[in-house]
């Protein structure tokens, strides 16, 4: 008897301890393929930060047909990588959605149109085609539109929106005047072919001050009110800067693990050393919480175009942020 005694406390303390060490699953919800826009998480991953941090994260890649904000209302993600635009929209329409961090800062979307567009002003505009991104990307587009008074539905005085493809092709083609381009990619594509700021007019939404807070970190409200879920973001906000620090510090070993990573063999590793030079010029990995001012200033551009009709409440939290220190 004294045995199988000892045998049982045996077995319940072993399982006790593997219960201790068992790591907190967690699965993150990318925008977008697999690329050094998220070069931060990948970095985090390969590097063991997560690990460290007694973390399990499962990364899935996003793409056109695939919208996180879908995903998790669906339960198939804890967190998820958005554009605020697109998060605030969700919440209202009644996924409630909350930014738990805001590692980019600084807004990546510029407009470009090459100079036989004869565009060089905002007032070239009316009578242009215009190309934008949907599936949730249109909105900071169509907020500054509204914000300079020009009508979006081709009539007289307006432009008219083609939904352009996630690449420079409508620009070289000829099916829109100009297009839109995210620093950190499109803009990378266009210098390729041969444009520059020589043979182009450039919008940058940033510098214009109409750029819409981009990729931030959202889970669902409800599991806010879980202690334990809480500790887990925050373990997993302070490894993933951990990531975008070594990533931003070790930019060729960064480009070189988003290659490794991606498991459909697109991602080029010139591109996407390029990628993780202009990311950096938009992250603070130092500071992952979101600024309350650039917050108010993307609500009311949002509440302005009726993107979202009135202004959310418990959008975001600091508990995170502020645990991660």
């Amino acid at each position: 008897m004294k045995k199988l005694i000892g045998g049982l406390m045996a077995g319940a303390l072993a399982l006790s301890a593997s219960s201790a060490f068992a790591q907190d699953a967690l699965t993150l919800q990318l925008k977008w393929v697999t690329q050094a826009q998220f070069a931060g998480y990948l970095v985090a991953e390969s590097k063991g930060f997560y690990d460290e941090e007694n973390l399990d994260i499962t990364i899935l890649p996003g793409g056109p047909n695939i919208a996180p904000e879908q995903v998790i209302a669906g339960g198939g993600a804890d967190i998820i990588v958005a554009w605020m635009a697109a998060a605030m929209s969700a919440r209202e329409a009644g996924v409630p959605l909350v930014n738990i961090a805001q590692p980019f800062k600084r807004s990546g979307l510029m407009m470009i149109c090459p100079t036989e567009s004869e565009v060089t002003e905002v007032a070239d505009f009316p009578g242009k085609t215009l190309g934008v991104w949907f599936f949730g990307n249109e909105y900071p587009f169509f907020a500054w539109m509204n914000k300079e008074g020009i009508p979006t539905d081709g009539s007289e005085g307006g432009v008219t929106v083609l939904q352009q493809s996630f690449d420079i092709q409508p620009m070289i083609q000829g099916q829109a005047d100009c297009i839109s381009v995210m620093t950190y990619n499109e803009y990378g594509q266009a210098l390729d072919a041969g444009y520059g700021p020589d043979n182009l007019t450039i919008f940058n939404y940033t510098e214009m001050g109409n750029d819409l807070l981009e990729d931030g970190l959202y889970v669902m409200e409800d599991t806010l009110s879980d202690p334990a879920k809480v500790d887990a973001y925050t373990r997993f906000v302070r490894a993933s800067m951990k990531g975008w620090q070594y990533a931003l510090d070790n930019p060729d070993e960064a480009a070189q693990i988003v290659v490794d990573m991606d498991d459909t063999g697109a991602a080029e590793l010139a591109h996407q050393r390029y990628m993780v030079e202009e990311v950096s010029k938009l992250v603070d990995p130092s500071d992952p919480a979101l600024d309350e001012a650039t917050y108010d200033r993307t609500v009311k551009a949002l509440m302005d175009q009726a993107i979202i009709k009135a202004e959310p409440e418990g959008a975001f939290t600091t508990a995170v942020t502020d645990a991660t220190n």
